[in-house]
């Protein structure tokens, strides 16, 4: 019987097994986690207080402005009259002109005003008609929403639905969840596409563009666009001023709930306990970023949609974020 033995086999993982190149990365404990610093400075300078010194200073001073303004104009298109009548008129005319487009300006602002709190009003009352379980108020302010999206052709499939059925509820809950389902529906749509379109913009910028403020900038001007868009939508058309006191409103609600705090839920939810950890530091700051982005405009919504959020459950940040994110920084 001989001794020699064979050559020894040794047999390597299979394909699917796993390998030291599959495993997951090892987490650095002294990695900073991502705060989305951006979305917090943007959140602490819109609700800041205004500084009523400041704002008396801002206003003196164009008042003293446009006050000096006035008179050189009338001193110059005077002068010009009593040297060429035919400058001095056209001078005049185009005087008269920027005057009226001022007006135009400001018209248009107030106007906005008046939609903002007309949405408002609404809110307010859908509140009380359902604190009081009133049947008569909830009927006012469905005359009331019937007023504010008549002539859209957005919402005039809803509005034909609701006056099918609006006969048949007795309650005033029944009433204004039909209005919310009918009505309001193609609305929140609209209002969670611009929402994550947002939060990609703020995303995409904070995790691409290094530039310093860059991203502050943008996540300011976005979140500004799309609050005035979502008040757009539901019917709260606002202008330049009317945007902004908007944002204010809305930021400090956030800041004051804190909701615009990047904690250990937000974190989790979004990157399913590693994502984050196998992405850079920017790519992580931009997830981030734009979660608080979804969290503001789901704020937005509440705040200028018309009746609160009853029968329709209000959209979940960590949903609208995944479809916002989704194939920019990968499942």
């Amino acid at each position: 019987m001989s001794d020699e033995k064979g050559p020894v086999l040794i047999e390597l993982d299979s394909p699917g097994t796993d390998t030291p190149a599959s495993a997951p990365p090892v987490p650095d404990p002294e990695a900073p986690v991502p705060t989305g610093q951006a979305m917090q400075t943007v959140a602490t300078l819109a609700a800041r207080p205004p500084n009523r010194l400041l704002r008396w200073v801002l206003s003196l001073g164009v008042a003293l402005v446009g006050f000096v303004a006035s008179v050189a104009a009338y001193d110059f298109v005077t002068g010009l009259i009593a040297r060429s009548p035919a400058l001095g008129a056209t001078a005049m005319v185009l005087t008269l002109a920027f005057v009226l487009a001022l007006l135009g300006l400001a018209l248009r602002e107030w106007i906005g005003f008046v939609r903002l709190r007309r949405v408002d009003g609404l809110h307010r009352k859908a509140e009380a008609a359902l604190s009081h379980n009133s049947l008569p108020e909830a009927r006012d302010v469905v005359a009331g929403l019937k007023r504010l999206y008549s002539g859209r052709d957005d919402v005039k499939w809803g509005l034909s639905r609701f006056a099918d059925h609006a006969g048949e509820q007795f309650e005033a809950e029944d009433l204004l969840a039909l209005a919310e389902v009918e009505i309001l529906a193609p609305l929140d749509a609209q209002a969670r596409t611009e929402v994550e379109a947002a939060a990609r913009q703020v995303a995409t910028v904070t995790a691409l563009v290094p530039l310093a403020l860059a991203d502050v900038v943008t996540a300011l001007t976005a979140n500004i666009r799309m609050i005035r868009r979502v008040a757009e939508i539901y019917g709260g058309r606002s202008g330049t001023l009317g945007s902004w006191r908007l944002t204010r409103a809305v930021m400090t609600h956030l800041v004051a709930t804190g909701a615009v705090a990047a904690g250990d839920d937000l974190i989790g939810s979004l990157a399913g306990g590693g994502v984050l950890s196998k992405l850079s530091r920017r790519f992580g700051e931009g997830v981030v970023n734009g979660a608080l982005t979804a969290r503001v405009g789901v704020a937005a919504m509440e705040v200028c949609r018309p009746l609160p959020f009853r029968r329709k459950t209000r959209p979940s940040v960590s949903a609208l974020v995944s479809r916002a994110l989704a194939g920019l920084f990968g499942r």
